[in-house]
């Protein structure tokens, strides 16, 4: 059976912890797809609770005595979500054929070329009589939008009991995953942050991942990816185990929220044109090597190739750059975050949060070190957590109780795993630095003591957002909000309704903050830029050969990404209005980038 033509063209991606946690229920029923952390089973379980309530539903309490207890937290969370959506979808149905001012307010909300949308025109234009026609082309055409769930790879710690490691099934990404292949969900598992061998050897192992006889899927795959020989490696990596991946989302290295994983340069609209013009061929290499897999295991195959999207996120703010992405690129789909965390209707956002996001500037937007897996993060300046951490490192009290061992992954000092931005870790570590005060500089030792405090909680600090909202008790040491908003937000300014945000993104109206913004690829060209200066300048003297060989490459992929812009801008139609200034500052970053002086000096 074909499912119905997706109605939006955009998606929201998963942020952070809490801030998508609850969004399907929030926007499912207006067909807006959205995406579910399950990295955190304490706060799925304290959810599930607070919405099992809220909608008089039973709840069966999880507690950690159980043996699976992760896996069954996560599926008893997504089992709920999945019919809460379905009730709201069905109520929100019927108010369509109803209230004719629900029914104009969601006609509002489509995208223009919209064939759902024309049919929904002539029903609102007719006498209000027709509820029982308009039932059936609702039920027809529309559809609640995916419950789509990520994991995050690398967040995969091993778990012990007495002091023995359990299997491998149940550390933490293996056993979320085990959640999300036994729920009732039929819809995709979004793998981030690169290839865990273990954990996608493990996805083919439940069936719901695996071709039916009419070669269908019941739960998906979509990797998240930086270029395109990363969704070759990791799609054919899959491909072999006869799991199919369904979409490759590509998100920008730097101009995106929370962790950014920078390429060696590789901008965005050439890795897009990588994509539109090789999309073939990994379909093609994939498909092959999925049939000789499932073969080998006398499974059933699909004669032809599955459907693949190819879908992009990352620094998006208007809707004609949403529309160049679509049409320039074929893209599927375009993954919309940090402005919706100005939307409540949306994401779980506290309002001091909200408050803090909106009046933000471009200055108070940065790439920080503050994450305990030791890559860079996006956030803003003056979070509760910056400043509770600040006050305990003033104090002497430096790092987190770390009360749930998420980022537990550093071995220096405990073979279980110990996070670096805990008050352990970061105690043994300055109890290190201080031998050595007295041999070093004072500037020195203050930048090592500060890259020691820098970390913070993410565990607990990307959480308490929906805790803070919902009015749900917080227990334990106070460690306030962390918020992992991307630099493009810079350019928003106000809390915004789902109505207004949607409409901002179709091209009906603008939310955008007054004043200068940059193109989306400008920006990225920006960030690359700066972040190449950053790590040439923060480097000592002597260099390896292969550092000085990367740079080289990282910039030459910048100069030919600069060039690749050039050749687009130049003879195409699209940002007419904004068409020289994109060249303007083509010409100067490529300046820029030409003032960056190489060291010389090599280490042999």
């Amino acid at each position: 059976m074909t499912p119905p033509e997706p109605l939006h063209t955009f998606h929201i991606p998963v942020m952070g912890l809490a801030y998508t946690i609850d969004s399907p229920i929030r926007v499912a029923h207006y067909g807006i797809d959205s995406v579910i952390s399950i990295v955190d089973d304490e706060l799925m379980e304290k959810m599930n609770a607070f919405y099992s309530k809220k909608f008089g539903l039973p709840y069966r309490e999880v507690t950690k005595k159980m043996h699976d207890y992760r896996a069954e937290r996560i599926t008893s969370y997504l089992n709920l979500v999945d019919n809460i959506v379905k009730r709201k979808y069905r109520e929100f149905c019927n108010e369509l054929a109803t209230n004719r001012q629900a029914l104009y307010d969601f006609i509002a909300m489509l995208p223009q070329a919209s064939a759902v949308k024309q049919a929904l025109q002539f029903y609102a234009a007719s006498p209000f009589d027709k509820a029982g026609e308009i039932r059936s082309f609702v039920a027809k055409h529309l559809h609640p939008g995916a419950i789509d769930v990520n994991i995050m790879t690398k967040v995969d710690r091993a778990n012990y009991a007495k002091n023995s490691a359990l299997p491998a099934e149940f550390n933490d990404a293996h056993a979320a995953l085990r959640g999300f292949a036994n729920s009732n969900l039929s819809s995709s598992l979004v793998l981030s942050a690169g290839m865990n061998p273990s954990l996608y050897n493990y996805i083919g192992e439940f069936s719901d991942f695996l071709p039916d006889t009419n070669s269908q899927l019941k739960k998906k795959v979509t990797l998240k990816v930086s270029d395109f020989r990363s969704a070759l490696v990791q799609g054919s990596f899959l491909a072999k185990k006869g799991v199919w991946v369904s979409e490759y989302r590509i998100e920008s290295g730097l101009n995106c929220g929370g962790h950014a994983f920078a390429t060696d340069g590789l901008l965005l609209g050439p890795i897009l044109e990588e994509f539109k013009h090789r999309k073939a061929e990994l379909v093609t290499t994939t498909h092959q090597l999925m049939v000789k897999a499932l073969t080998l295991k006398e499974m059933p195959f699909p004669e032809k190739p599955l459907t693949v999207k190819i879908t992009v996120q990352g620094g998006v703010g208007t809707a004609g750059e949403h529309e160049f992405l679509l049409q320039q690129y074929n893209t599927d789909a375009v993954g919309w975050g940090s402005p919706f965390l100005l939307v409540p209707q949306a994401t779980a956002t506290d309002a001091v949060t909200r408050t803090l996001l909106a009046t933000a500037t471009e200055a108070h937007f940065y790439r920080s070190a503050i994450s305990p897996l030791g890559i860079p993060f996006n956030t803003v300046t003056g979070t509760t957590n910056e400043h509770i951490k600040n006050s305990r490192i003033a104090h002497n009290k430096a790092g987190s109780s770390c009360p749930k061992k998420l980022l537990a992954l550093s071995t220096e000092y405990d073979d279980q795993g110990i996070c670096t931005a805990s008050r352990k870790y970061q105690q043994l570590k300055l109890g290190e630095l201080e031998l050595y005060r007295d041999s070093i500089s004072a500037q020195e030792f203050k930048q090592k003591q500060e890259a020691i405090t820098v970390k913070s909680c993410l565990c607990v600090g990307l959480a308490n957002t929906a805790y803070l909202e919902n009015e749900i008790p917080i227990k334990g040491e106070a460690q306030g909000v962390v918020i992992c908003p991307g630099p493009n937000l810079a350019y928003f300014d106000k809390e915004v309704s789902l109505k207004d945000m949607v409409r901002h993104i179709y091209g009906y109206t603008s939310v955008l903050a007054k004043g200068y913004r940059p193109n989306l690829f400008i920006k990225e060209l920006q960030l690359y830029v700066d972040y190449f200066a950053k790590e040439v300048n923060d480097t000592a003297q002597e260099i390896s050969k292969a550092r000085l060989k990367k740079w080289a490459a990282f910039r030459a992929n910048l100069f030919e990404g600069i060039a690749y812009y050039n050749n687009l801008f130049a003879n195409n139609n699209f940002f007419e209005k904004g068409r020289q200034d994109i060249l303007d500052k083509l010409e100067y970053y490529k300046d820029a980038l030409e003032s960056i002086i190489l060291p010389e000096q090599v280490l042999v």
